[in-house]
């Protein structure tokens, strides 16, 4: 139950967070568009998938490492986990360094990357900011991958969180009062630095260790596993970043900065969504990684089977609701002028569900460290999503550079990834899991069908109009979720772990 209730923790701490901190970004969003206006939000959205690309140079390091901390932690192996810490602070130095270095390269190429060069003075200073701020989460945060190995993720979030709220107030207050990107992204850069340097102080007072040097060098057998495992995931940050970061690029190089700065506000949805669905798997990685290290392959895959329905019903459900309440939100926060086209958003939608499905996969793979196994399915993956990306922008613009990531997503990640999880981490068929996939999804396409029904009812892009249609998206596919699937095992197994959180509470009170 101690994993059960550090997920539980976590998984809270991130709900709490997000509930508070999303409202926040979105208002400082609208405040952004308002003063500066779409050429900056194409160039922040542009630099902001550079800088991304560029954290390639970290090569996968960090959640090597961090697997290489779950057995000594779970047998409180303090001079182990000294040692690796060790070596990771040298990594990451490292690698903090080498993109200061690469984005000062970048700096006169810059013009290369914009179709259509904006209206936005001192370009090369605003691109050094982006480097900086990127470049110092580097050389601190090594010590809050420790407290999240560790099952104390809740630490890393309540900071994270606060000062993501603070860095917005504050960010709107300067915009109005200086009207000035720059003074904008100075202030990014302090609390960047503050909150580093506040989760790096609790590390050292919860692991004091940590400040101390110790002459024990780790044994071959972890660093040959590290080396592997590093090497295993520089190709799958390649597809990571591919597939996350160079829509921007290439919808800036051949459609236009503008439509960026357009798509990037249905992306901030989708991320703001992500972070917050996204927890739950965050808050329970560390805790399947300190079951690989105690238990079975058949518990894992009870255990799996269960975060798979658990992820079917939370990416359905969001995929239908963003289908319909995209521009209809749009619409009421900023303005139709900023929708895009029905099937662009159709595509979204799709391309939501479609990477949300693989987090079950994804939270295993990490946690049990099966890096090695589909390293050179990212290469692929790069080398389709922006072959047909590039193909199809042309002529279909942003919705041609959606479908280059689907069809990257589904010839290769949909096929290897769960391959390679069943096969290594579970010894155990894997029809069960398209069989499942395929009712899961099945069943999201009828109750998106459904849904669609009672919203038409629903005409005009006003507030209450957008509210209805959220009551309907809230309502009708988790009313067919549960019809469907509340005598399943999954589902009795969360609805049992709900009943035992709500009785302990009641009982705390009563006592």
């Amino acid at each position: 139950m101690s994993r059960t209730k550090n997920s539980l923790i976590n998984l809270t701490a991130a709900m709490v967070g997000q509930l508070v901190a999303v409202p926040i970004g979105f208002v400082a969003r609208l405040v952004f568009i308002r003063i500066l206006g779409a050429e900056y939000l194409g160039i922040n959205g542009l630099f902001t998938s550079i800088l991304t690309m560029l954290s390639l140079v970290e090569l996968g390091i960090g959640p090597a490492i961090i697997f290489s901390l779950y057995k000594p932690l779970a047998e409180n192996d303090t001079k182990k986990v000294q040692a690796i810490m060790q070596l990771y602070k040298k990594a990451y130095t490292i690698i903090g360094t080498g993109i200061i270095v690469l984005g000062m390269g970048m700096t006169p190429f810059l013009s290369y990357l914009i179709k259509d060069v904006p209206d936005v003075n001192n370009i090369e200073i605003i691109f050094l900011l982006f480097v900086g701020n990127s470049a110092i989460s580097y050389f601190y945060a090594y010590k809050q991958n420790l407290i999240v190995a560790d099952q104390r993720r809740y630490i890393v979030t309540i900071y994270r969180y606060a000062f993501f709220s603070f860095l917005n107030l504050l960010q709107i207050a300067f915009l109005y009062v200086t009207r000035n990107y720059i003074f904008f992204l100075i202030v990014q850069i302090a609390c960047t630095m503050l909150q580093n340097l506040m989760v790096a102080r609790t590390a050292d007072k919860l692991y004091p260790f940590l400040r101390q040097k110790t002459a024990e060098r780790m044994d071959d057998d972890t660093v040959k596993e590290i080396k592997k495992n590093t090497g295993a995931m520089v190709s799958h940050k390649i597809g990571e970043i591919v597939t996350n970061s160079t829509d921007n690029i290439v919808i800036s190089a051949i459609v236009g900065t503008i439509w960026v700065g357009l798509y990037s506000n249905y992306v901030l949805i989708t991320i703001a969504l992500n972070g917050i669905m996204g927890q739950f798997f965050s808050a329970i990685t560390a805790s399947i990684g300190n079951l690989g290290a105690t238990s079975n392959k058949e518990r894992l895959l009870v255990v799996f089977r269960r975060v798979q329905f658990a992820t079917f019903w939370i990416f359905g459900f969001s995929a239908i609701c963003l289908f319909y309440l995209f521009n209809p939100f749009i619409a009421v926060w900023i303005g139709k002028i900023y929708w895009l086209s029905m099937d662009t958003v159709l595509l979204l939608a799709v391309l939501f569900y479609v990477q949300g499905m693989r987090r079950a996969v994804l939270t295993f793979r990490e946690a049990l460290g099966l890096y090695w196994y589909d390293r050179y399915n990212p290469l692929f993956q790069t080398v389709i999503n922006i072959g047909v990306s590039i193909a199809l922008a042309p002529k279909f613009g942003v919705s041609g550079v959606i479908i280059g990531t689907l069809v990257s997503l589904l010839t290769t990640c949909f096929l290897v990834e769960p391959y390679y999880l069943y096969k290594k981490g579970f010894s155990a068929p894997l029809k069960s899991y398209y069989y499942r996939y395929a009712v899961y999804t099945a069943t999201t396409a009828a109750a998106g069908g459904a849904t669609g029904k009672f919203i038409g009812f629903i005409t005009g892009e006003t507030l209450s109009a957008l509210t209805g249609k959220f009551v309907v998206c809230l309502t009708v596919p988790n009313l067919i979720f549960f019809l469907l699937f509340c005598r399943t095992k999954e589902f009795q197994y969360f609805f049992s772990l709900a009943n035992k959180f709500v009785f302990k509470k009641v009982m705390r009170k009563t006592e």
